[in-house]
């Protein structure tokens, strides 16, 4: 049964040197911070992370104790999935919003997650944006109550190597922690999400539907081949389905159909979202889920939701000069595919590096569809446009290459208002700092 908001976690009892470490820590933190933001190299949240750990090498640990945590991860759509569930849970709170604390600045390794709880001492409720790579510490760390998995999709494996690496490193996390592991939450339609989830005490199934299955063609646990089976009005593709082992598709809890979400109640709520995408209804149902397991009512949740219009940038229409360009902001194959079927403007500008923060790796260039960009504007940006530019040669798109960022926008001064432009996180963090919108 879902929990009550109301209900607080059992406070963390700190020794002595833990706290001295951690005022400590904080307040070299955010003198750092305060450096970092006057120098205008960012938000300061990791150099506060960085430093405090510095200060207390255990602070993460520490730092996730005494709170009940919702966690949301997964290789896309973990920023707007966590600013929904925050927005939820505030609303349920009500004049008690206080008491929730999350990293709504999408700092989500272990230094972003630290600086953003160090600030809050006195929440006892979090909602944590986490990356992929730090989902077995937190588990380990903080006994989430509960965790959202979203999906799983190639993404940057210069870093993050085959993505069945990170499956495996959540299965185990949640075996180990057993009984006193999350619930989770979780796509049905991801094959590697479900054998991920294998081991969890309890999990809510959210159906999802997508528009990329690249990365769900073989079983994760035996390699057998996928087949898709049982086809239906509502399911036109059918479930997936391992003929050579037990791992299927389990029957949902929440659903996704035509932007509507039927509880498990049989309702159908419409979550009346201000940003777009049915990529995004998915998202919602899974905060809606996460929400609702936080001990969140479903009207309050679905309020809260009305209140997320650009989560740390995304979606936003922003002004550069003479021009206004919705801002998307797209990591991987499968973000592209969805952020592609969004356009809808004649001009379209593509921002593309391969820096740390991108993915080195820019060989998923191939692996998206850009032929359906035929018949548009399209105008390739960043360093390495040139990579995008034979990649849309290759797809018969016409194109034009205007390696900096602010000229890019210059060149399509004369275009229909505004543009769509769809970017790589390194990119998209410049176009913000220059709208001021960082």
């Amino acid at each position: 049964m879902p929990n009550e908001l109301t209900k607080r976690a059992a406070p963390a009892r700190r020794p002595l040197t833990d706290r001295v470490r951690l005022g400590a820590g904080t307040v070299l933190g955010d003198a750092a911070a305060l450096a970092s933001r006057v120098l205008g190299k960012g938000s300061g949240a990791s150099i506060r992370g960085q430093v405090l750990t510095r200060v207390h090498p255990g602070a993460f640990g520490t730092l996730v104790k005494g709170r009940r945590i919702a966690s949301v991860t997964g290789t896309n759509g973990k920023t707007t999935t966590s600013h929904l569930l925050a927005a939820a849970i505030r609303a349920g709170l009500g004049t008690d919003a206080a008491r929730l604390v999350t990293n709504a600045d999408g700092a989500n390794l272990h230094y972003g997650i630290a600086s953003a709880l160090a600030k809050a001492p006195k929440a006892d409720l979090a909602v944590l944006e986490t990356d992929e790579r730090v989902v077995a510490d937190l588990i380990a760390a903080g006994r989430p109550e509960v965790l959202v998995m979203l999906n799983f999709s190639r993404d940057q494996l210069d870093r993050n190597h085959e993505i069945k690496f990170l499956a495996r490193s959540w299965r185990e996390a949640l075996e180990r922690a057993g009984e006193a592991g999350p619930v989770v939450v979780a796509n049905s339609d991801d094959p590697l999400i479900t054998w991920a989830v294998e081991k969890a005490r309890r999990v809510i199934w959210v159906d999802t539907p997508s528009k990329w299955s690249a990365d769900a063609v073989l079983c994760p646990a035996c390699g057998g081949i996928l087949e898709r089976v049982d086809p239906n009005p509502d399911e036109p593709q059918g479930r997936w389905d391992c003929p050579s082992c037990p791992l299927t598709e389990h029957s949902p809890d929440y659903q996704v159909r035509d932007g509507l979400i039927a509880l498990p109640d049989g309702r159908v709520v419409d979550p009346q979202l201000k940003v777009p995408g049915s990529f995004n209804v998915s998202n919602a149902a899974c905060a809606l889920a996460a929400a609702v397991e936080m001990g969140v009512g479903v009207e309050d949740a679905l309020r809260g939701f009305r209140t997320v219009e650009a989560p740390a940038g995304r979606f936003s229409v922003a002004t550069f000069g003479d021009v206004s360009a919705r801002l998307i902001l797209s990591k991987n194959p499968a973000g592209w595919a969805e952020s592609l079927a969004l356009l809808s403007t004649p001009t379209v500008v593509l921002a593309i590096d391969a820096v740390a923060a991108d993915g080195k790796d820019v060989s998923w260039l191939w692996d998206v569809d850009f032929e359906q960009l035929a018949g548009k504007h399209v105008v390739c940006t960043g360093p390495r446009a040139y990579d995008l530019a034979v990649r849309l040669e290759y797809a018969e798109v016409s194109h034009t290459v205007v390696l900096d960022l602010a000229d890019a926008l210059r060149a399509v001064t004369d275009a229909p208002q505004p543009v769509d432009l769809i970017s790589t996180y390194t990119p998209f963090q410049k176009l913000l700092k220059m709208a001021g919108l960082r």
